[in-house]
């Protein structure tokens, strides 16, 4: 019987998981990973890296982020504590959601998950004060690789749920898309 069940998302290839959980009197249990089961649900690649992130305030915005080729990554997202408004940015010229957006609440409570896949800028906002994130990685983190849109770009317009009160410098920093984006290519 499967740990996990998968949701398919308005974004081509966009998965939402949902674990099932055991509970008892103890506390629960929830199995974060498991490459049979998440290959229903896109996964694909080995993991060859593991982040860990906490962020103080809510309000605080974070992303939106994406690696170029050769280091295009999957990601998976999860909530440890706390809640965040997570967000995908599909850049995938030949995708017929390309700079349409996607975003879900993931948090302890609930137990989910995104996976993003390749092609897809990053970002997320802080819906509680001390949130931690826990991504999964299918490529390592490639500094010359690395790029930014803009948290607010008019072009994409993200809905962001409650007002922003925090933004590091460098993702203020990155420039909204204009004509001559065209796009993140997949390996």
């Amino acid at each position: 019987m499967s740990k996990l069940t998968k949701i398919e998302l308005p974004l081509q290839n966009l998965m939402l998981v949902e674990r099932n959980h055991l509970s008892d009197e103890r506390g629960f249990f929830v199995r974060l990973f498991c490459a049979n089961e998440l290959g229903i649900a896109g996964w694909t690649k080995p993991i060859q890296q593991i982040n860990f992130t906490h962020t103080k305030h809510k309000g605080s915005v974070r992303g939106l982020h994406f690696q170029n080729n050769p280091f295009s990554e999957m990601k998976m997202v999860t909530c440890l504590q706390g809640s965040v408004f997570d967000v995908a940015v599909d850049l995938r010229p030949e995708s017929e959601t390309f700079l349409h957006w996607h975003g879900e609440i993931l948090s302890l409570a609930n137990k989910r998950s995104l996976i993003i896949p390749e092609g897809f800028a990053h970002g997320f906002q802080a819906l509680d004060d001390d949130c931690e994130l826990l991504y999964f990685h299918s490529e390592p983190y490639d500094q010359p690789s690395e790029e930014g849109i803009l948290f607010d770009d008019q072009k994409i317009g993200i809905s962001w749920p409650i007002e922003i009160t925090e933004v590091s410098k460098r993702d203020k920093s990155h420039h909204p898309l204009d004509s001559n984006f065209k796009g993140v290519i997949c390996k």
